[in-house]
């Protein structure tokens, strides 16, 4: 088991300049197109679903969209090892674009709200694949000290998205024709599977074609999965009691999860990575812990078009802030080491949570000039998403390097399996407080004001962890 005080860091990492020439520049094209899909799906999502309330209703299951695509996403990481093995990256890439296309069909569709989340499942199984792809096409297609630069490259893909999706959800949004934002990414899709085809190999490497066939821990995919679920199912409850020992159970099942795991032969994270004392148990928790607070991004075009009268195009880019913030903030550290990269990781959750009490003190009632609290509120939620990404490559390149030997492929797609659980936790308790503080009862102005007071409190306590077990990985090692 890797302790905190062995784990290892990259020396050297090379430029954006060697990322960017020869072949790398196309393969860094290939590997991370399908994130920059996901990603401007994520926006337009976020962006339309005020309108597609309106239109379909549904708000009390507002946050079940975000839920059940991220628990899908989360049985899509999880099955990307052994499908690339079986398919090889190209076909294995163009399968996941398939799935996710024909989820966005449905979603496009949609006459309900439950036609809409069924859309969202399959979209989110497709979108899995596709996330864990990008990692763990990073380290047998990049030497090693291009990976801080792939991951950040990675990251930035979610800035491409705030460009492309809130001006595509936003426009369609106001026009009154929200299912066209659905149907504007299969041409998206058809670009990157004409990429993919050209520059990816159609099989894997040597090594991963002799590694013996990665079985499927299907026990601890389905507990990860119904943990997630059951948390977000404490949102239906009318009583107060009921809906904490939902999420209670919910939480009980993912302390269930890790005890079979760490048992287990076949498993679903890499050793240590339960471990809180160990360098994965706490970059992970950190992992977790950051998306978490990234999860009020869900209802945020929410309250600006109802507490404070932004149309859904202004709602959609200024929400959009927060993943911009994360963009630059992983662009600007990646090439940091040493000293430098630990001093991100110390400061980086530490500005998120500044960010969303930011947010706590602008969101929930206008304080001042509107146009200058719109600012505000910007700046708030680009400072959670800079938090974030100060931080974010040193952390996953860290899970890179620590992987025991056999482990490579399992601890690559490990990352999106982390990332998509604290998202799908997140997303669940999100919904919960929000509902529980009056999103829907008494509903409006009043209940998106009370709403907004609970979420943003209570989730600026997940990234002030981060920075507490952030600062202990870190005074360990020394």
């Amino acid at each position: 088991m890797t302790s905190l005080s062995t784990a290892a860091v990259p020396t050297r990492t090379a430029s954006w300049g060697e990322l960017f020439s020869g072949r790398n520049a196309w393969r860094a094209v290939a590997v991370t197109g399908g994130v920059a899909l996901h990603a401007i799906n994520v926006h337009i999502v976020t962006t339309v679903l005020p309108s597609v309330v309106q239109d379909i209703g549904g708000v009390a299951w507002y946050a079940w969209n975000t839920t059940l695509f991220v628990a899908a996403s989360i049985l899509g990481a999880s099955l990307s090892v052994r499908l690339l093995q079986e398919l090889g990256p190209r076909r294995t890439y163009l399968a996941a674009l398939a799935v996710f296309v024909l989820g966005s069909i449905g979603c496009a569709t949609a006459p309900g709200m439950a036609w809409m989340l069924a859309g969202r499942t399959v979209q989110g199984l497709g979108g899995g694949v596709l996330a864990a792809l990008s990692y763990a096409l990073i380290r047998f297609m990049f030497e090693a000290a291009l990976w801080p630069r792939a991951v950040a490259l990675v990251s930035g893909m979610w800035g491409v998205a705030t460009l492309c999706g809130p001006a595509v959800g936003g426009v369609f949004a106001q026009l009154g024709h929200w299912r066209w934002a659905f149907w504007a990414l299969l041409p998206v899709a058809l670009v990157q599977a004409l990429i993919v085809s050209v520059q990816l190999p159609p099989r894997a490497g040597a090594a991963e074609r002799d590694a013996p066939r990665a079985a499927l821990p299907i026990g601890q995919i389905l507990l990860l999965i119904a943990s997630a679920l059951c948390v977000a199912t404490a949102s239906l409850f009318d009583t107060l009691p009921g809906q904490i020992g939902m999420v209670l159970f919910g939480l009980g099942l993912g302390v269930v999860l890790a005890r079979v795991d760490r048992r287990a032969t076949v498993r679903l994270l890499p050793t240590g990575a339960y471990a809180p004392f160990t360098a994965f148990g706490a970059i992970y928790a950190c992992v977790a812990l950051l998306l978490i607070g990234t999860d009020t991004e869900i209802f945020v075009p929410y309250f600006l078009q109802t507490l404070h009268g932004h149309s859904p195009l202004a709602a959609g880019y200024l929400t959009a802030a927060m993943a911009g913030g994360w963009s630059a903030a992983s662009l600007l550290s990646a090439g940091r080491t040493g000293p430098r990269a630990d001093r991100m990781l110390r400061l980086g959750p530490v500005v998120s949570t500044l960010g969303l009490l930011g947010l706590l003190l602008l969101v929930p009632v206008v304080r001042f000039a509107p146009a200058l609290q719109t600012l505000g509120i910007g700046l708030a939620l680009a400072c959670t998403g800079f938090g974030v990404g100060m931080g974010w490559p040193h952390l996953l390149t860290r899970v890179l390097t620590l992987a025991r030997p056999g482990e490579e492929n399992l601890a690559s797609a490990s990352i999106t399996t982390v990332q998509l659980y604290g998202m799908a936790i997140g997303a669940a308790v999100a919904g919960l407080v929000a509902n529980a503080a009056g999103l829907t009862d008494p509903g409006g102005a009043a209940g998106a004001q009370s709403a907004a007071t609970w979420l943003f409190a209570s989730f600026a306590l997940a990234p002030a962890l981060a920075a507490v077990l952030a600062q202990r990985f870190l005074a360990a090692r020394h």
